[in-house]
C-alpha cells in the first residue's frame, strides 16, 4: 500500500501535466496556424492534431527508453480507437458533426492506410527504424501537401477562417507569443509523461496488469484528454471541421509521427506484442474503416452513429477490463458482439449507404 499511493499520485499528476501543457501547445500552435491564413480544416488535421497528439508523443518516448514498450503502443492503439469512439460518438451526441468532402476522399482513406501499415509493420514483432523513417517520411508529405493545399484554397475559405477565429494577429510579436506558448507547453508534457509512465508501470505491476492493457487505457484516455476538450469545445462553437478533423489527424499523427519517431529514436526500434497483433491493433483497423461508411452518408455523424461510436467504445473497455480481470465473461461479451452487435451494425450501414448511393443517381 505504501507504494501504491505515491504511484497514483504521479499518475494523477502526470495527467495533469500532460493537460496543461496540451492545452498551451494547443493555443500556441493554433494561433500560429491563424496567423499564416491556414484553413480551419487543416488547422484540425494539422496543427491542432500534432499539439494534441503531444502527449501521446512525450509519453511513447519515454516508454520506449524506460523498457516498456507495450506501453508505447497501447498508448497508441489505444488512443486511436478512444479518438474515434469516444471523442466523435460524444461530439455528435452534442450536436452532429458536418464532415468535409475532402475528409472522406483524402484523411479518412489515409487514417486507414496508416492502420494498415502498422500493422503489416509490427508482424514481425518489432517496428525497427526503416519502418520508423517510411512512417515519418509520409508524415512530412502529408503536412506539407495538407499545408500547400490549404494556401491555395479560396477566398471564401480566408473569410471563413477569419470569422471562426478573428482573434488572431499577424506580426512579430504575435508570432513571438505563438512561439513562446508552444515551447512553455512543452515543458509540463515532458516532466508529464516521465510521472505517468512510471506510475503506470508501478500501479500494472502491483496489480499484476499487463503495461499493455494500461497502456490502452489508463495512458492512453489520459494522453486524449487535449482531444477531447478540443473536439468537444469545437462541436459546441460550431467549428465542426475542428472537431472532426482534429480527432482524425491525432490519428494520423499518432500513427505517423508517435510510432514513427519513437522507432527512429528509439535504439532497437519498438516492440509489438503477440496480443496486441491478434487483437487490439486489428480492432484499430476496423475502426478506421467504420468510419468511412458512417462519414460518406450525407456527409454527417448523426446523433445515433455517435451514439453507436460511444455504444462500441465502452463495449471495447468493458472488453479489456474483463480480459484483465480473468473472469471468462468477456468471451460471452466477444460473442454477444460477434454474433449480434456487429452484424445488425454492418447491415445498419450496408443500408444507409446504398440509400446514400442511389440518391446521388
Amino acid at each position: 500500500m505504501s507504494e501504491a499511493f505515491p504511484a497514483i499520485v504521479k499518475v494523477i499528476g502526470g495527467l495533469t501535466l500532460l493537460g496543461a501543457g496540451g492545452e498551451l501547445l494547443v493555443r500556441g500552435a493554433s494561433r500560429l496556424a491563424t496567423a499564416l491564413r491556414i484553413s480551419p480544416l487543416v488547422i484540425g488535421l494539422t496543427v491542432v492534431a500534432f499539439g494534441t497528439s503531444a502527449p501521446e508523443l512525450a509519453v511513447s518516448l519515454q516508454s520506449v527508453f524506460a523498457g516498456s514498450p507495450d506501453i508505447a503502443i497501447g498508448n497508441v492503439v489505444g488512443s486511436n480507437i478512444f479518438n474515434v469512439l469516444f471523442i466523435l460518438g460524444l461530439s455528435a451526441l452534442i450536436v452532429p458533426l458536418l464532415v468535409s468532402s475532402q475528409l472522406i476522399r483524402r484523411d479518412i482513406p489515409l487514417m486507414i492506410l496508416a492502420s494498415v501499415l502498422l500493422y503489416a509493420f509490427g508482424r514481425d514483432g518489432n517496428i525497427g527504424r526503416t519502418d520508423g523513417s517510411i512512417l515519418f517520411t509520409a508524415l512530412l508529405i502529408y503536412v506539407t501537401w495538407s499545408v500547400w493545399q490549404s494556401r491555395r484554397e479560396s477566398q471564401s475559405v480566408v473569410e471563413e477562417l477569419t470569422q471562426a477565429m478573428p482573434a488572431a494577429q499577424n506580426g512579430i510579436r504575435n508570432l513571438l507569443l505563438c512561439g513562446a506558448l508552444i515551447v512553455v507547453g512543452l515543458l509540463p508534457l515532458t516532466l508529464g509523461s516521465r510521472w505517468l509512465v512510471d506510475g503506470s508501470v508501478t500501479v500494472a505491476t502491483m496489480l499484476g496488469i499487463s503495461e499493455l492493457i494500461i497502456g490502452l487505457t489508463i495512458v492512453a484516455v489520459g494522453t486524449s484528454l487535449p482531444e477531447v476538450a478540443t473536439s468537444i469545445v469545437a462541436a459546441l462553437r460550431g467549428e465542426r471541421d475542428i472537431a472532426v478533423g482534429n480527432a482524425v489527424g491525432s490519428n494520423l499523427f499518432n500513427i505517423l509521427c508517435v510510432v514513427g519517431l519513437s522507432s527512429l529514436i528509439a535504439p532497437r526500434g519498438i516492440a509489438v506484442s503477440s496480443t496486441a497483433l491478434a487483437f487490439d491493433i486489428p480492432v484499430m483497423i476496423a475502426v478506421a474503416v467504420a468510419c468511412l461508411p458512417m462519414f460518406l452518408t450525407g456527409h454527417v455523424i448523426a446523433r445515433w452513429e455517435g451514439s453507436l461510436f460511444f455504444f462500441y467504445y465502452l463495449a471495447y473497455t468493458a472488453y479489456l477490463v474483463l480480459d484483465a480481470t480473468q473472469s471468462g465473461l468477456h468471451r460471452t461479451l466477444a460473442g454477444i458482439m460477434g454474433l449480434f452487435v456487429v452484424p445488425v451494425t454492418v447491415v445498419t450501414l450496408a443500408v444507409s449507404v446504398i440509400r446514400h448511393v442511389r440518391k446521388q443517381e
